[in-house]
């Protein structure tokens, strides 16, 4: 599984922090890795440091010859914390929300979707991530409509 970037902060010297769609936030410092790889050396300029830019989800580049993958620090940085995704809560919130409209419990949410009670709970705590198909079976068994924006 590849893991996606979402946001990127420097800290102290060569140390930054990456923060992943599944909401871990790891820390990482460049300078472990300057005796394998001597051109991130440069790094230790603060300006150049700071220069570095999130490549979508994949990767830090700060020029032609300094970039690291995403996956690479996500595999052996050192977890600082957990966000949950905003959108994760919104859509948890939006499925109780309609549950509870409709006068059931999560057990009978579960009976009707064959979804996992445990798993319509994860939804609605906005720890999981449903997918559109889940999402649209939970929508079909409340009499409600799935509806995606991008604004």
């Amino acid at each position: 599984m590849f893991h996606k970037a979402t946001e990127l902060n420097f800290k102290e010297g060569t140390l930054l922090e990456l923060t992943f769609q599944d909401g871990k936030v790891k820390e990482y410092d460049m300078a472990l890795l300057f005796d394998k790889y001597p051109q991130l050396r440069a790094l230790e300029d603060r300006q150049l440091f700071l220069s570095g830019k999130l490549l979508g989800a994949y990767g830090i580049m700060w020029n032609d010859d300094l970039d690291i993958e995403a996956e690479t620090i996500y595999e052996e940085g050192k977890t600082v914390r957990t966000e949950r995704p905003a959108a994760y809560i919104m859509v948890g919130e939006a499925v109780a929300a309609a549950r509870a409209k409709k006068g059931i419990s999560q057990k009978e949410l579960s009976q009707a979707t064959g979804i996992d009670q445990s798993d319509i709970s994860k939804i609605e705590r906005g720890v999981a991530n449903p997918s559109i198909g889940t999402l649209n079976r939970i929508a079909k068994a409340l009499d409600a409509n799935l509806s995606i924006s991008i604004a």
